[in-house]
């Protein structure tokens, strides 16, 4: 939607070649709704805006979804406000009967670099609430990256269902990966298990602390960045500036590509 007229990008030397050095965040929005119950999407971008990222995935976002948001389309509002190309993908669509607004509610990447593509994987959740799945191509100075993001379900079930579906994409990507959301899980389990089968989870590489929720006294972490093994990880911290933002915290990780 719209191009910053910048980027943090870094380069590093390395006896291999040229690293490309970017930042990555996934933080649940909670459709801009703070542990106070205001709606502020100014202390969403503000808790992030400073850490400088390249590429943000971003869950439960609203687009003219109902008067809780103030019916604002959240997608457009953020990407103007930090100044970067936006990508959607609705886990719930309302079509009205009379009137041509459409309400939706889902997932988001914001990216500082070109978005060539993108595509929307609805995914089975049985529930009221609908998961699915955001894939874009992002051109990061000529350099082909695979970005996903997703929020998967609370039920274990559907949940091993959604990440088996998951696993099953990336398989057939040959660009380097990116995938990253809330994913509603606990390391270790067996969702966790059958992701990280295949690409690496930021945190066991950096072994740095990164509960995210709640927000205001974090406990467990349920949001994760993964990438393929071509990607080495540099760090891994949450961002605590704005704790009330939302319910959850947003967590970061610097990547290199080469």
């Amino acid at each position: 939607m719209l191009c910053s007229k910048y980027s943090n990008v870094h380069f590093k030397t390395e006896r291999q070649g040229i690293q490309l050095q970017i930042k990555v965040v996934t933080f649940n929005i909670h459709h801009g709704k703070g542990t106070d119950g205001k709606i502020n999407l100014n202390r969403i971008a503000e808790a992030i805006e400073e850490s400088e990222p390249d590429l943000i995935a971003l869950n439960e976002v609203d687009r003219y979804f109902s008067k809780r948001s103030h019916y604002l389309d959240q997608v457009s509002w953020l990407a103007g406000r930090l100044k970067m190309n936006a990508a959607f993908g609705a886990a719930i669509t309302i079509k009205k009967k009379k009137g041509n607004m459409i309400r939706q509610y889902g997932n988001v990447l914001l990216s500082r670099y070109p978005i060539v593509s993108e595509k929307n994987h609805p995914m089975k959740s049985g529930m009221i609430e609908g998961r699915s799945l955001l894939e874009a191509d992002v051109l990061i100075n000529d350099k082909p990256l695979k970005m996903y993001v997703t929020h998967l379900s609370l039920n274990p079930r559907r949940r091993n269902k959604q990440i088996e579906f998951i696993a099953s994409k990336i398989k057939e990507d040959r660009s380097p990966v990116v995938i990253a959301g809330d994913w509603n899980m606990k390391r270790g389990g067996k969702a966790w298990s059958t992701i990280a089968g295949i690409v690496q989870d930021c945190y066991m590489a950096a072994k740095t602390p990164s509960n995210t929720f709640p927000s205001l006294r974090p406990v467990m972490q349920l949001d994760y960045i993964f990438t393929s093994r071509n990607i080495e990880i540099a760090s891994v911290e949450v961002i605590n500036k704005i704790p009330a933002a939302s319910d959850h915290l947003p967590l970061m990780a610097t990547l290199s590509l080469i």
